[in-house]
């Protein structure tokens, strides 16, 4: 049986125009075996090269970088959220998990004062644009 030369013609086309890739393994058995040294340290994994603003933009939106984020308007309106004096003992950190505020709080009354009105502090909370996610606050002495 013979193959018609138009599809044998297609066939090899398609074959060289994109190179079949060895893995790591086969490369260093040929490459032992041909007696050729390994430049490329042991760890290392070729990759495709990428342009650095595609890289960068990538880090700016995972990070959220150049925009206001809830954490720090939480940080800007935590005297008006606590009262001032409760602020001055306490410091909003980071939100853990998506949904639980951190506050380091450096006095102990501070701190109950906080736990015993917790849910209206975080009522208020949610009414700050974008902190509709904040569902509790955890207090840490700090």
């Amino acid at each position: 049986m013979t193959v018609a030369p138009a599809a044998t013609a297609d066939r090899n086309s398609a074959v060289s125009e994109e190179p079949h890739k060895f893995s790591r393994i086969a490369e260093n058995l040929v490459r032992d075996f041909r007696g050729i040294p390994d430049t490329d340290p042991p760890g290392m994994h070729s990759r495709p090269i990428k342009p650095m603003s595609s890289l960068v933009d990538a880090l700016l939106v995972k990070y959220q970088l150049g925009r206001p984020s809830c954490e720090h308007l939480i940080r800007e309106q935590w005297p008006d959220v606590v009262g001032p004096a409760n602020a001055a003992y306490s410091h909003p950190l980071r939100i853990d998990r998506g949904c639980s505020l951190l506050v380091l709080v450096s006095h102990g009354v501070v701190r109950n004062e906080l736990f015993l009105h917790r849910d209206a502090i975080v009522a208020k909370l949610q009414k700050l644009p974008g902190c509709d996610h904040v569902k509790e606050i955890r207090l840490r002495a700090g």
